[in-house]
């Protein structure tokens, strides 16, 4: 059995699957002061009358590192930075302990300047002068060389608790989005450690001892150990487990536009060829860029708790969200309780509705019926106009999938799927507005926990090969070692395959090898006096963004049920 939980900005949605058959499904409101709770109240309701000892896997989708940045609840990060040629490291600052280190790597890892022994001595003792224990160290050609970034790991022993560390982040050499990432992974670690902590001993007392896998950002999962190391790729997970909701759920093998609409945002997603679209360098948090791959999601602040407001007699709704629809007791009129006077629904006490609309409408004059419905169009414009401008910007670069690069190749959508609580009373509306086939799934209310559920470990890692120099790095796995001269691109493929089948397996993954796709092989003469000098060797390895399997029909009739 696996269980799936999605915690969304509104609700937090769970389900069991017994293989591929829905056994029991829950929703229940999500407490932000305490997202245990949260995940509690799902368990014990999807549990009732289950055997928690069949559960093998529990895969949870959570909010919490997006929350921690957004609010700002933060920890304080000590950034140590040497540099190399090219743009100045200070371009990059970021945070209120950021320490220049001298020192510099060439584009090949050689060492041009050594460590500045008293820069870095200064910056540690500024660091735990100022009280900060957690680090981020970045040399800018450490994937080709970690020395400098090892010097600096050596310096914090004993005044850091937690050290995120630039090699092994990436094999990428873009400087400014690993010292982003950097920083973002140190600055929510104690809050994720924390979670983990409380969320095992919560399980303990479910009895269930499932193994605990986390969403990333890019649609596949991490076992809870690594994400106690790499936090930050949890951020997005919400999206990332929409979109593989879409693939347990629905057919996909054509140009699709995907929505989920919650209760605060809608979450927008394209799907090319039946594939969903990658964010191949990966996100901007902040605006700042970062190496955190990703599907390529836009959200939007549209939901059925969306606000409704008059200003000047024009209705807007959205961004804000102040609590629940009036219907569920909220304390203003949002757009559910406008889709309940318009006729379109009957969601929870439609008569609060009622009062709420009628007061505001009363304020400036309107007729409750007339303002439910600008507020039903201003909803609809904003998503419409949201959804044809992403198209638009997809359609003038290559396309990214979780499968492959697409060039000249346009994106026409030939239908939309809608989930999320209010997705069936959007269905007929998008239909009209967009021109296009509106599908609503089985189960849409749930569907990010089915496909949390569902979703499968991913795992990426680069190979670099310098023949010449007879220098093998595999910088995500801390590998750096000597190679001989005639070493092959096709040796590179075969080993790029069996490390990172390797790494799984020291996870707690079984990958089978041709499961392990390879996206980049490529290798390029060097050229020295006139001379080939050796090779540059460059390959990718990937477990693709999949799911496990698709769910049984006759689920729909499973009933979501609330807080045992």
């Amino acid at each position: 059995m696996r269980i799936g939980i999605d915690i969304g900005g509104t609700h937090t949605d769970g389900v069991l699957l017994d293989g591929n058959r829905l056994v029991a499904a829950a929703k229940v409101p999500t407490h932000h002061d305490n997202l245990l709770e949260s995940i509690n109240q799902v368990l014990q309701a999807i549990l009732v009358g289950q055997d928690p000892v069949r559960v093998q896997t529990l895969n949870l989708s959570t909010t919490l590192t997006t929350n921690a940045i957004v609010t700002g609840k933060t920890e304080p990060v000590g950034m140590l930075v040497s540099a190399g040629p090219g743009i100045a490291p200070n371009h990059y600052r970021i945070g209120d302990h950021y320490h220049l280190v001298y020192g510099s790597l060439d584009h090949l890892g050689t060492e041009t300047s050594a460590v500045d022994e008293q820069d870095l001595e200064e910056a540690v003792a500024a660091c735990r002068d100022q009280g900060v224990k957690c680090f981020g160290v970045a040399s800018k050609f450490s994937p080709r060389n970690p020395a400098h970034e090892n010097l600096m790991i050596e310096a914090l022993a004993g005044h850091a608790d937690f050290i995120s560390c630039g090699h092994l982040l990436s094999g990428q050499l873009n400087f400014g989005r690993r010292i982003h990432t950097l920083y973002y992974n140190s600055a929510v670690w104690r809050t994720f450690r924390a979670f983990a902590a409380a969320l095992a001993a919560s399980l303990k007392g479910f009895q269930l001892q499932a193994e605990v896998n986390i969403l990333k950002a890019d649609g596949g999962t991490m076992p809870l150990a690594r994400a106690l190391e790499m936090p930050v790729q949890s951020i997005f997970s919400g999206p990332a487990a929409s979109v593989m909701g879409i693939l347990a759920t629905t057919r996909t093998d054509q140009d699709l536009i995907v929505l989920d609409i919650g209760g605060t945002t809608t979450d927008i997603a394209v799907f090319a060829g039946g594939q969903p679209l990658l964010e191949r360098e990966g996100i901007a948090i902040e605006k700042r860029p970062t190496l955190v791959r990703a599907i390529r999601v836009e959200s939007i602040g549209i939901g059925g708790d969306s606000l409704i407001r008059v200003d000047e007699g024009r209705v807007t709704v959205g961004p804000q969200r102040i609590g629940p629809c009036m219907a569920t007791g909220g304390p203003a009129p949002s757009l559910m309780d406008a889709f309940n006077i318009a006729g379109m629904a009957a969601f929870g006490d439609v008569d609060r509705s009622r009062q709420g609309l009628a007061a505001l409408a009363a304020e400036h004059r309107l007729v409750p019926e007339q303002l439910a419905q600008a507020a039903i169009e201003a909803a609809l414009d904003t998503l419409a106009a949201k959804i044809n401008a992403l198209v638009g910007e997809i359609n003038t670069k290559p396309v990214y999938t979780i499968h492959e690069i697409l060039t000249d190749r346009e994106i026409v959508p030939a239908r939309l799927i809608a989930i999320g609580g209010p997705a069936a009373v959007f269905k007929q509306l998008l239909a009209d507005r967009l021109g296009l086939e509106v599908n609503v799934p089985p189960l849409y209310e749930v569907a990010n926990a089915i496909g949390a559920a569902l979703t499968r470990t991913t795992s990426h890692l680069s190979l670099t090969v310098d023949t010449a120099r007879g220098r093998l790095s595999v910088p995500m796995l801390g590998i750096f070692r000597p190679i001989a001269r005639g070493y092959t691109l096709q040796e590179a493929t075969a080993e790029a395959q069996k490390l990172l089948a390797a790494d799984l397996n020291q996870a707690g993954v079984g990958m089978p090898a041709d499961e392990i796709q390879i996206t980049q092989a490529d290798a390029f003469n060097m050229v020295d006096g006139g001379y080939t000098s050796g090779k540059n060797i460059r390959v990718e390895a990937q477990v693709r963004p999949a799911v496990v399997g698709r769910l049984e029909d006759g689920a729909a009739a499973i009933r979501i049920a609330g807080p045992a």
